[in-house]
């Protein structure tokens, strides 16, 4: 394959990618996809419409992924999530860091890039914090806190930390079958969950479900099959084309913001290239204004207070933080990551959620203590 052909791939992972980001956030703006709205309805008004929207988005991306494994497109062991060091501590602390701030900030990173694509500017205060705290704990002051820290403490497993890899290791079956079998089995225990109840039924939830989870499906397709060169001419090795981490990546939005802005900041380096992370930024925002004008609702929203504004000060930089940590968001380690069955995902998605349960609370509490 000649330079100019790893030139023009390279561009077209980039607009696919882009494409990909506008329709998810055109899906998310159209349906109020969001997890942290998910969770919120559950404790507070016993709502699991949005709860079921999320969990049909995971069985989506469980089946999509583990399909692609199991036709041999793509492997778990090539993704951030699956490597053989399991860092349990960084990943439970830093999803609760991550679960607490984003109740503060009124949503995750993709919940507040879909609303500053509908014109709120707390949003925008919000994603600049997130995206300096992120890019501190990947190679600021922050990061060697983390590396001196939580980052020791881990188990080292003897093959990559995905359930089919484990499996297929310790029953000696072959991986493509192991991947294929699970992932439909809990694919479907997943959307048996999502049809027991009438609103898990409804045109919104299956919508937003199936949109937001065959996006990540196809963005995994985009990374780690159409974006994977075998041998590079320039470095001769094997990479994934246009990713920071130069393995398969699909959504994540943490510390892409933070790339974002290094990116803006450093434009003139020419050594600052564009990757998925930063166009999907990008493309969120894009898809989320494209449906909110087109509806509407598009609206300029400031902070109402400044305990409003400090709130989701703090929130944003846990979430930055906290996502790092934890390799993820809700998008990053809720969708993506789980769609791979990774043991670490599964630990950062329930410190995320137990961390906005517990930030629930809080917020309740601060609300019922006397003036």
């Amino acid at each position: 394959m000649q330079e100019l052909d790893i030139d023009a791939l390279h561009t077209t992972v980039l607009w696919c990618a882009f494409a990909l980001a506008v329709l998810f956030g055109a899906v998310a703006q159209h349906t109020r996809f969001c997890t942290m709205g998910a969770i919120a309805d559950v404790m507070t008004m016993g709502d699991w419409t949005r709860m079921r929207m999320w969990v049909l988005a995971m069985a989506v991306a469980v089946v999509g992924f583990n399909s692609m494994v199991g036709v041999g497109w793509v492997q778990a062991a090539d993704s951030l999530y699956s490597g053989p060091r399991l860092a349990w501590l960084s990943l439970i602390l830093g999803g609760s860091m991550f679960g607490f701030g984003m109740v503060l900030a009124s949503g995750c990173g993709s919940r507040n890039l879909v609303r500053l694509g509908a014109g709120s500017l707390k949003s925008l205060v919000v994603l600049v914090v997130l995206g300096l705290s992120a890019f501190a704990t990947l190679k600021g002051i922050t990061a060697v806190l983390r590396v001196r820290s939580v980052d020791k403490v881990a188990i080292e497993l003897p093959h990559s930390q995905d359930l089919p890899s484990l499996l297929s290791a310790g029953l000696g079956l072959p991986l493509h079958t192991v991947a294929w079998v699970l992932g439909l089995v809990i694919g479907i225990a997943l959307l048996a969950w999502v049809l027991r109840r009438p609103e898990g039924r409804s045109a919104e939830v299956w919508v937003g479900g199936v949109g937001i989870g065959a996006v990540i499906v196809a963005m995994w397709w985009v990374s780690g099959r159409l974006g994977h060169v075998v041998e590079h001419p320039q470095t001769l090795q094997e990479t994934f084309l246009a990713t920071n981490s130069h393995r398969m990546e699909a959504l994540s939005l943490v510390a892409p913001v933070g790339y974002a802005l290094d990116w803006l900041l450093f434009f003139s380096d020419v050594s600052k290239l564009l990757t998925i992370g930063i166009v999907s930024v990008l493309g969120i925002v894009v898809g989320s204004a494209l449906v909110a004008l087109a509806t509407r609702v598009f609206r300029w929203e400031a902070f109402s207070s400044t305990e409003d504004m400090a709130n989701h000060l703090v929130g944003a930089a846990l979430m930055g933080v906290g996502g790092v940590m934890a390799l993820g968001c809700t998008v990053g380690q809720g969708l993506s990551g789980v769609s791979t069955l990774s043991l670490g995902s599964l630990l950062a998605l329930a410190g995320i959620v137990a961390g906005a349960v517990a930030a629930l609370h809080y917020e309740a509490w601060r609300l019922d203590r006397p003036a």
